[in-house]
């Protein structure tokens, strides 16, 4: 029996993110003046008058490197953190934005013995019998696993993804910080509940936990495989589910050229054109057509299949960060794709509302004339000038003036549509986004919503539809019935309620009578038992009188009807 992991003291960490800041004078860069005139709760505003770095010199370095150090520093939780800030150009300023971008994911191997051992121990058996040979020299390293080429028994050359050990102690604590820091800002600080960072935080965790299981990376790794087997678009290598366990990933090795360096793709003669815009459509068929995307395609991830330069294709690796929308996420985003497409503003309003994204009380007409203001500028330079996820983010820093609300499951979204404009901008930076995506998107609503879908939908169903014709006039009958019960029951349901307004205001109405009768009583009874008029009337009549009075307005005050 396994003894139990012992995790890494919250504490500890705490103590760790305290000394890194200081280290890299990360408080410089709060506006400490303006917080302590908010609202910001009087802890809060007490400790940032009292911080002595105020009148320590202003560091040489910008705010926005010394942040991205000090994420660097703290490691791989903080770092994807970072990266996954990077994107969100609503929230953050362009410089922050630019440099998190620069965030790299790049560690230290850790020995290439320990890593044999641990994929010796994962594997069992298997790993004498069926490993001929094991590279002791990694071919990456990242913060959460590094990865090993090997040689299996039949000659097939292969790949190990080794999970780092003890990392996931180190992970877990980290993103207890961060929730922990996150709710607590979420609660303080008003200005900030829009952004919804509780659930950032959670969906992040989630996906950065899913990073440590290397037999869920493998499905992910499978299905996006079996999606696009036959396509020229993109291929996924191919999964050795027999050696594959919690901590070791066995993949097919692949041969492909990394699609940031442009030198070697030009002198293989490949069609960057081609290749930019087969970019663009791989995105927007795993996000509409199969409702499941690769949501960490940055250029470290990306290869090249050169084998045919004039038909080029993707290689997707590390597939463990994997984003799905729901059904109204999809409709809703590609209405507003259209939408932005046809310049039809007062349809983005719309579906704005719609969704629920924006206050009603919003003056609908104000936000669309806002919206106009922002895109037609952008809309006036030629197409292939204009960037659209940088179109986008304008769009939602507009937005959040009129308190738009930030939606998380669309993070990863946003994170893949930049990653793969920035790679096809890249290659080809005449690329035209809008020329590649507006027919594919115009093609999947006519199926969604057209005709076709309609037959689709009757076709797909018509098994079940043919079981219930036989028993279609009987169904007609028994809703006619049961319609005819409901609306009786509403009326008897009206009736009872009217009963019920009736019996209400009748007992309000008494209760008013008895609170003015026992008001009466009371100043009648203290008016009996006051020294001066009780000397003009006989002692025991006044107590009497008083006394009884005095009950009996108690009584009516404190009676329940």
């Amino acid at each position: 029996m396994k003894a139990p992991r012992r995790r890494r003291p919250v504490r500890g960490r705490l103590f760790a993110i305290a000394r890194s800041a200081v280290r890299h004078r990360l408080d410089a860069a709060l506006p400490t003046d303006a917080l302590i005139a908010s609202g910001v709760p009087p802890v809060l505003r007490w400790a940032l008058k009292a911080w002595p770095g105020r009148w320590l010199p202003a560091p040489r370095r910008e705010h926005a490197v010394r942040l991205r150090l000090a994420l660097e520093e703290l490691g791989p939780v903080f770092i994807k953190f970072g990266q996954l800030l990077s994107t969100r150009r609503d929230v953050l300023t362009a410089d922050y934005a630019d440099e998190l971008a620069l965030l790299q994911d790049h560690v230290a191997p850790f020995d290439g013995e320990r890593a044999q051992a641990i994929v010796a121990d994962a594997l069992g058996e298997d790993f004498s019998k069926e490993i001929n040979q094991f590279d002791l020299d990694p071919i990456a390293s990242a913060s959460i696993a590094q990865v090993h080429g090997a040689t299996l028994a039949s000659g097939e050359r292969i790949v190990i993804k080794v999970v780092r050990p003890d990392i996931e102690d180190t992970i877990r604590a980290d993103l207890d910080v961060l929730t922990r820091f996150a709710g607590w800002i979420d609660r303080h600080i008003a200005a900030t509940q829009r952004l919804h960072l509780p659930e950032v935080v959670r969906d992040y965790a989630d996906t950065v936990l899913q990073e440590l299981d290397m037999v869920q990376e493998a499905a992910n790794t499978q299905r996006l495989r079996e999606n696009f087997a036959a396509s020229v678009l993109l291929y996924v290598p191919q999964v050795h589910h027999q050696f594959t366990r919690p901590n070791v990933l066995v993949l097919e090795r692949i041969e492909g050229i990394p699609v940031g360096d442009l030198d070697r793709l030009k002198a293989q003669g490949t069609d960057l054109e081609v290749l930019a815009q087969r970019g663009v459509e791989t995105f927007f068929t795993q996000v509409f057509i199969h409702n499941f995307f690769h949501a960490d395609m940055h250029p470290g991830n990306i290869f090249v299949d050169v084998t045919d330069p004039e038909s080029p294709r993707y290689i997707a690796l590390d597939c463990a960060i994997i984003g799905q929308l729901t059904e109204r996420d999809q409709d809703y985003l590609a209405r507003n794709l259209l939408a932005f497409f046809n310049r039809d503003y007062r349809q983005v309003a719309r579906l704005h509302f719609e969704s629920g994204w924006i206050p009603q009380q919003t003056d609908e007409a104000r936000f669309e004339a806002v919206i106009r203001e922002v895109c037609d500028p952008i809309f006036a330079k030629p197409l292939n000038e204009i960037s659209f996820g940088h179109f986008l983010v304008t769009l939602f820093r507009t937005a959040a003036d009129f308190n738009i609300e930030i939606q998380p499951q669309l993070v990863l979204l946003q994170k893949t549509l930049l990653y793969i404009e920035g790679v096809g901008r890249t290659l080809y930076p005449q690329l035209d986004l809008w020329e590649t995506a507006k027919p594919f998107m115009e093609r999947w609503m006519a199926e969604r919503v057209g005709p076709l879908a309609t037959l689709r939908s009757f076709a797909d169903r018509a098994p079940e539809i043919i079981e219930h014709l036989p028993r279609l006039p009987e169904l007609i009958t028994d809703t006619s019935r049961a319609l005819r019960r409901l609306e009786s029951g509403l009326k008897e349901q009206q009736v009872a309620t009217g009963k019920l307004e009736a019996d209400l205001a009748h007992q309000q109405r008494r209760r008013r009578r008895h609170r003015l009768a026992g008001t009466a009583l009371i100043l009648l009874a203290a008016t009996l038992l006051w020294e001066p008029a009780g000397q003009t009337l006989s002692v025991s009549f006044g107590t009497v009188a008083g006394v009884a009075g005095a009950l009996a307005g108690a009584y009516l005050l404190l009676a329940k009807t």
